[in-house]
């Protein structure tokens, strides 16, 4: 029986060729002729296309010469920003070999019209803006000198806006009227047109080295001490009158860091940020 089916199946030329075919088609997935070596599968070369390298953020700091306006541009840079800075005497008088990569303009937040050249390109500002004097002095460098900046900065288009005010003394907010009633319509003015992209930040007593002149001021002496033994003392805050004046106080450096964060940031929430909320903050980048 066997040897008639062998001789069934090599006599049978239909399966004599299937089985030629079969070995013709696995031959030709295995080998090519004997004589010739395949050559590799040619692909054309992509054609380079030039794409430009994404937007630098362009930060404008007003009042960038001033205590917390110079650590804030000095922040900004160390994080590889453009920064430049707006205020009323221009360049700043620090000789530290950062202040070189800050384009500096003089200005006047009184005067719409100073902003306009300042304001190119920006994509976030910082105003560190802020006086004392008469009430009515105060009420305009705290107050419209702010909200001017921050309606020119809403019509130009810039994305965030962060406003350095100051925290609630209590009754010495009395004592200086218009200093605090300036802070709070700019405040007003902040949320009402940078709803998603405002950030007010609200320290209290803020220490670190204060350049005078060719002197440096190491307000650090005072404040450091007093920032380690009231950061524990919240609760005294709620003590009628006297509470608010035992706010703890904060390092430049820690405001300059958030300022410049919140800043930058299109993920950080906008808002109030207390003087808690700066220690909560400066304690979370540390751990």
């Amino acid at each position: 029986m066997r040897t008639l089916i062998s001789r069934l199946i090599h006599s049978s030329p239909s399966i004599s060729r299937l089985n030629a075919t079969a070995i013709s088609i696995s031959g030709r997935n295995l080998c090519t002729d004997s004589n010739k070596v395949d050559e590799p599968f040619k692909v054309e070369e992509a054609e380079t296309v030039n794409v430009p390298p994404p937007p630098t953020e362009k930060l404008l700091v007003l009042g960038g010469n001033g205590f917390v306006g110079s650590h804030v541009c000095r922040e900004a840079l160390d994080r590889g920003l453009s920064v430049a800075s707006l205020s009323r005497s221009g360049r700043s008088s620090l000789h530290d070999s950062w202040a070189s990569n800050v384009a500096w303009y003089k200005g006047n937040l009184l005067s719409t019209d100073s902003l306009k050249e300042a304001l190119n390109g920006v994509t976030a500002v910082i105003s560190c803006v802020g006086g004392f004097g008469s009430n009515s002095y105060m009420y305009k460098i705290n107050g419209t000198a702010n909200i001017n900046a921050i309606k020119a900065a809403s019509d130009q288009g810039v994305k965030r806006f962060v406003y350095i005010s100051a925290a609630d003394f209590g009754a010495v907010n009395y004592l200086l009227q218009g200093y605090y009633e300036g802070k709070k319509a700019a405040e007003t003015e902040l949320l009402t047109r940078f709803p998603y992209g405002g950030v007010i930040i609200r320290p209290g007593f803020i220490y670190g080295t204060r350049s005078v002149g060719s002197m440096k001021i190491p307000l650090g002496v005072i404040g450091s001490p007093l920032e380690m033994v009231l950061q524990h003392a919240k609760p005294l805050n709620q003590i009628p009158l006297v509470g608010p004046l035992l706010t703890p106080p904060v390092n430049v450096t820690a405001v300059a860091k958030i300022a410049v964060r919140a800043a930058t940031d299109p993920v950080f929430p906008p808002g109030i940020i207390d003087v808690y909320g700066i220690q909560r903050y400066t304690q979370h980048k540390s751990n």
